[in-house]
């Protein structure tokens, strides 16, 4: 019989296996994503390209832009120079680091730089004839991205500030800048901290003790505070609010208990708007023309002949080219979807995506100078783009740059700068948005064919327990199965095997009947011949036919016993079904048995093991004629003189009996069919009487109408084998 190896993988599993194939799915969707990226890169480098052309081309034809004169000093001393900045600057560091190499350019202002004031009318030069440098400033102006940055780095001996409880601006230390507007109107502000702090400026009116006047200016931002000769100040105001005059001015207070300005130190008159100094910007003409192109979501700059930066517009942490909504997408209000987002989906997404960060510096680009193979490119009069990755967080930077034409020479190129966080936020909100369909949509199937494939299983074990349970440990039919209704395949083969176990059923009814039925039809023949024989037997007195007879009359008695044998199963199991069970000494009964057989076998030579009682709820006679068959068993297949042995003992709640012998051992295959009807594993040519194969089919059958089991097996021992019977015990 072949045996059929469990395998580990059912219809469940290889559906669900087979779903996995989907995967390719969001694979497909990510290099679809990826290919669609790498397109809106080369759009973007196209706009790039184009928008550093329109501003080349409206600042062509222009050489007065880049006249060398612009960048020569203030022409007045009252004049303040505007330095163009490259990058923006740290305000709340507490520190003039971030300044780097301008601080050179800066001015000092001192003794000679005193001014009356209507706080201190008396003495203008007071300070001038007494030689006192106790009081002086150096001031440094820089332009980035619209804003005027300036700071005031300030040499005082005695630093005194606001009182608390003050509303008064004009009590102590100060600062005021002087600026005359688009409208050439004067506007003031005052600083009058009350301690190292952030700055909060006031727009004063005509008087500076006027309290009622003071209004507070927003656009003016920076911080105060002090270093080991006095302080430094630095300030911040959007060119918006900025005239072409401009002047600062430090008012100094030396007495906390009068409180009143000893001295004021400042870059001209800053109450007058006529004296007022220039503010000199080099770049001013190309301000105007760049301004316009502010709105491109880009970094912009333009340089000179030799790389020199003349004007920068835009910061490249910002510039991501893309119009992306500031505010977060929605998110959903489903709190455990946001929670599986959060926790799940977004770690593992960002395993293979990259945050964009617009935490970088941009290092090349620090500095008056630009450098680059795109910028050489331009300046040789050949447009170019190219993609830059900084290494701290591998942001991608995409630079063009686009030659300035004057009377067919290079006067300049613009250069245009994006970062490309813009386009990877809006490829990971894509792939956020596709990973999150596509794993909807593949649980969903697997969902389906899990659920399919169990409702396949659930069947198909069915119709397998069905069929297991249609024969019974005898190898009889006790059931059928139940025929589907279902018009599927599954359906269809439940239907196959009803009617295959219809049939088979009817044809094991028939043989299991036909030995009762041939036994009682074959006995009256037999008689007939029986007597026959007899009647012949007293007619014939010849020795030739009574040895003819006597063979007739010893196959008729084989035939009689092959007809006995044939119909003892079918009655014992008939007597069963109405015998009634008493309580017995299984140990009694063995003995007693034992020395029936050692009687009737005198060659053999059987030993008892008994221990008990050994109480059971059972039928003596059945016990015994259980015996005989297990001992006429041992008795054929012993070797010579070699001891049968019959143990019993009661081992916790079983009776357990165990009919040993010495012989040949029993073929592996046969050991679990050896309690079968039919089955006999003698030699024909050793069998000096008829067997069926009934007699351990008996011995089971018995041993079941007891609630026990048989077993038989090969001793390991010696050779030989051994018929073990477990049977419950009473309490």
């Amino acid at each position: 019989m072949t045996i059929a190896l469990k395998h580990p993988f059912g219809i469940r599993f290889k559906l669900v296996f087979l779903s996995s194939f989907l995967l390719v799915i969001p694979w497909l969707g990510y290099e679809y994503i990826l290919e669609m990226e790498d397109y809106l890169r080369r759009g973007q480098e196209q706009v790039v390209l184009g928008t550093a052309r329109a501003l080349a081309t409206a600042l062509n034809e222009r050489p007065e832009l880049f006249d060398e004169g612009t960048y020569s000093p203030a022409r007045r001393s009252e004049d303040i120079y505007v330095y163009p900045i490259y990058y923006p600057l740290a305000l709340d560091d507490n520190t003039l680091n971030d300044w780097g190499d301008y601080q050179r350019y800066e001015l000092v202002y001192g003794r000679a730089n005193t001014i009356a004031t209507p706080l201190n009318p008396q003495s203008e030069f007071s300070r001038y004839y007494h030689n006192d440098d106790s009081l002086n400033f150096r001031l440094l102006l820089g332009e980035h991205n619209r804003f005027l940055y300036a700071y005031i780095k300030v040499v005082d001996n005695h630093v005194v500030y606001r009182s608390p409880d003050s509303l008064s601006i004009h009590r102590s230390d100060f600062l005021q800048i002087s600026m005359r507007d688009f409208n050439n109107q004067l506007r003031r502000y005052v600083i009058s901290p009350r301690g190292p702090e952030f700055v909060y400026a006031y727009e004063i009116g005509s008087d500076l003790r006027d309290i009622g006047a003071l209004r507070h200016e927003d656009r003016i931002s920076g911080q105060w505070y002090e270093t080991m000769d006095g302080y430094n100040i630095e300030i911040r105001m959007p060119l918006g609010m900025l005239g072409d005059k401009l002047g600062f001015a430090i008012y100094d207070v030396d007495d906390p208990e009068t409180r009143n300005v000893t001295a004021v130190v400042a870059t001209s008159d800053v109450n007058n708007p006529e004296r007022l100094g220039a503010l000199q910007r080099p770049t001013p003409e190309i301000d105007k023309i760049v301004e316009g192109m502010g709105y491109t979501n880009s970094r912009i700059q333009v340089v000179d002949r030799t790389s020199r930066v003349l004007l920068s517009v835009g910061d490249i942490q910002t510039a991501t080219g893309l119009s992306l909504n500031s505010e977060p997408v929605e998110q959903s209000s489903n709190p455990y979807w946001r929670w599986l987002q959060e926790n799940i989906l977004h770690p593992v997404y960002y395993q293979i995506l990259t945050i964009p960060s617009n935490d970088f510096i941009d290092e090349l680009y620090v500095g008056s100078r630009l450098e680059g193979a795109h910028i050489s490119s331009a300046l040789a009069g050949e447009p170019q783009t190219q993609f830059r990755t900084i290494d701290d967080n591998q942001t991608r930077i995409l630079e063009a740059a686009f030659p300035i034409y004057a009377n067919n020479e290079i006067m300049g190129a613009v250069v245009v700068d994006q970062n490309m966080n813009g386009l990877r936020t809006f490829r990971n909100q894509a792939m956020e948005t596709l990973f999150n369909t596509i794993l909807g949509v593949m649980l969903l199937v697997a969902f389906g064919l899990f659920f399919f494939a169990s409702r396949i299983s659930i069947r198909i074990r069915a119709l397998r327990n069905q069929a297991e349970n249609i024969i019974d440990d005898n190898g009889r039919l006790k059931n059928t199965i139940v025929a589907s209704k279902s018009s599927d395949e599954i359906g269809d083969l439940s239907r196959s095997f009803y009617n295959i176990v219809d049939r088979l059923g009817q044809y094991t009814h028939y043989l299991e009947n036909m030995s009762s039925r041939l036994s009682h039809e074959l006995r009256t023949p037999v008689t007939v011949v029986r007597s026959s024989l007899e009647n012949l037997g007293m007619i014939v007195q010849d020795k030739e036919s009574a040895v003819y007879i006597q063979r007739a009359e010893e196959g008729i008695s084989r035939l009689n016993l092959i007809l006995t044998n044939m119909s003892e199963a079918t009655r014992l199991e008939q007597m069963l079904q109405t015998s009634e069970k008493e309580h017995i000494d299984l140990v009694k009964v063995l003995a007693g048995c034992v020395e029936g057989y050692r009687l009737a076998y005198p060659e053999a030579v059987i030993e008892d093991d008994l221990e008990g009682p050994v109480m059971i709820n059972g039928v003596p006679e059945y016990i015994a004629q259980l015996m005989d068959k297990l001992i006429a068993n041992a008795v054929e297949f012993s070797y010579h003189r070699k001891p049968i042995t019959v143990f019993c003992r009661a081992i916790k709640d079983r009776a357990v009996i165990r009919v040993s012998n010495f012989g040949p051992y029993l073929p592996e295959e046969m050991k679990g069919r050896l309690f079968e009807s039919m089955i006999s594993v003698r030699p024909q040519e050793k069998q000096k009487e008829p067997h069926l194969g009934m007699g351990l089919h008996i011995a089971r059958l018995i041993t079941e109408f007891h609630q026990g089991q048989i077993r038989a097996e090969n001793l390991k021992d010696v050779e030989g084998v051994a018929i073990t019977l477990v049977m419950p015990v009473l309490d």
